[in-house]
C-alpha cells in the first residue's frame, strides 16, 4: 500500500510549484498562505516588522509565505478562525482549545519558518555552486513534524501520548504585548499576548513538562507576572537544548486512518534523557529572556547554588506579589 503521507525531504522539493503540505501541483504563484496569521500581523502591526533568518538576513513577517493548494488553505482557515476567536477572547478560551488544533496552528508557523529557511539555504547553495549541507538529525525532526501536520488533511490518531505538548498560562500582560519566540533546532515555540502565554514543545512526547513538573505544580492556578513567565520560558528553552534524544515514531497506515505511536525514549546506553543542567549557561539564557528588566548574568548567578528567581519566595512558595513594572 502506497503511503498517503507526503515527504518532500526525499527529493528535497521546496519550490513554489507544489503545495507544501500535500505535494499537489499548483496552478498559480498566487496559491500561497502567510506563515504568520494575517489577523495577528494586523493586530500587532507586524507585517513590515523585521524577522531575522538563520543566515542573518532580515526579512519581514509579511514576506514569509507557503505555497499552498486551495483545499489545504481552506482547512488552515478553519483552524485559524477557531484560534483567532479564542485568542481574541483571552486565556480561558485558549486554554479550552483542543491540543491537536493548537498543534496544527503552532506547527504551521514553525514549519513555515523551516520551509522558508530551507528555501533560503537552497538559493544560497545554488548561488555558490555548492551542494546544500543539511543535518540529518534536523531532517528527521522536520520530516516528523511535517507528517504530523498532515493530520490537518488526513485522518490521523496519535496513540498513547501526543508527540507534542502545548501549555497555556495566564499572564498579567500589558494590552499591547506581543512576544514571539522559536528555536527550530529544538522545535520549541512561545507566544505571549493579551492575558495569556503559550509554550509548545513539538517533538518531545511531553518530556520537558515532566522535567519541570515541580515548578508547574507550584505555579498552577496563579496568574503570572511577565517576568515569571519569561523565567518559565527560559527554563523550557534551556531544557529543550539539554534534551538529548532524537524521538522516533512508528506510522501505521490503514484504509481508515494513520496511527502514530512514539517509540520509548530510553535507549540501551541508559544515558539520562537530559544532559546536565549548567547554572551559568542557564543564567545566560535567563539574562536574554529578562532583557526588558535589565538583569545581568552576574546578578542572576551571584549565588550559583540559588540563581535569581521570581517563581519562589524565600520559603520556597509562590510569591503573591512581584514588585516590578509590567513589560
Amino acid at each position: 500500500m502506497e503511503s498517503r503521507l507526503y515527504n518532500p525531504f526525499i527529493a528535497f522539493k521546496f519550490d513554489n510549484r507544489a503545495c507544501f503540505l500535500t505535494g499537489e501541483s499548483l496552478q498559480s504563484a498566487d496559491e500561497q498562505i502567510q506563515v504568520f496569521p494575517v489577523w495577528m500581523m494586523r493586530a500587532f502591526d507586524l507585517e513590515e516588522k523585521p524577522f531575522k533568518m538563520l543566515d542573518e538576513n532580515i526579512v519581514t513577517y509579511k514576506s514569509l509565505k507557503l505555497p499552498c493548494s486551495i483545499r489545504v488553505a481552506q482547512s488552515f482557515e478553519e483552524v485559524e478562525g477557531e484560534v483567532e476567536e479564542a485568542m481574541k477572547a483571552g486565556y480561558k478560551e485558549v486554554k479550552n482549545l483542543p491540543e491537536q488544533l493548537l498543534f496544527q496552528w503552532v506547527g504551521k508557523i514553525l514549519y513555515g519558518i523551516v520551509f522558508n529557511e530551507i528555501q533560503a539555504g537552497i538559493r544560497q547553495a545554488v548561488g555558490s555552486g555548492e551542494e546544500i549541507n543539511f543535518s540529518q538529525a534536523l531532517v528527521h525532526k522536520f520530516r516528523n513534524l511535517h507528517f504530523m501536520l498532515q493530520s490537518l488533511v488526513l485522518p490521523m490518531e496519535f496513540e498513547h501520548i501526543n508527540p507534542f505538548h502545548i501549555q497555556v498560562f495566564p499572564v498579567d500582560n500589558s494590552p499591547e504585548t506581543f512576544l514571539y519566540r522559536d528555536e527550530i533546532n529544538t522545535l520549541i515555540f512561545s507566544l505571549r499576548m493579551k492575558d495569556f502565554a503559550v509554550i509548545a514543545t513539538l517533538q518531545d512526547n511531553g518530556t520537558n513538562a515532566i522535567y519541570h513538573e515541580d515548578i508547574l505544580n507550584k505555579i498552577k492556578e496563579h496568574i503570572l507576572h511577565p517576568i515569571q513567565f519569561e523565567e518559565v520560558c527560559a527554563r523550557y528553552f534551556y531544557s529543550a537544548y539539554l534534551f538529548n534524544r532524537l524521538p522516533e515514531y512508528t506510522y501505521m497506515e490503514t484504509p481508515e486512518k494513520i496511527y502514530i505511536e512514539p517509540m520509548p525514549l530510553n535507549d540501551w546506553t541508559l544515558k539520562p534523557i537530559f544532559d546536565n543542567w549548567q547554572v551559568k549557561t542557564y543564567g545566560q539564557v535567563l539574562e536574554n529572556f529578562w532583557k526588558p528588566w535589565g538583569y545581568t548574568l552576574f546578578e542572576i548567578i551571584k549565588d550559583p547554588e540559588k540563581p535569581m528567581t521570581f517563581l519562589f519566595d524565600s520559603e520556597g512558595g509562590f510569591p503573591e506579589t512581584v514588585d516590578l513594572p509590567k513589560a
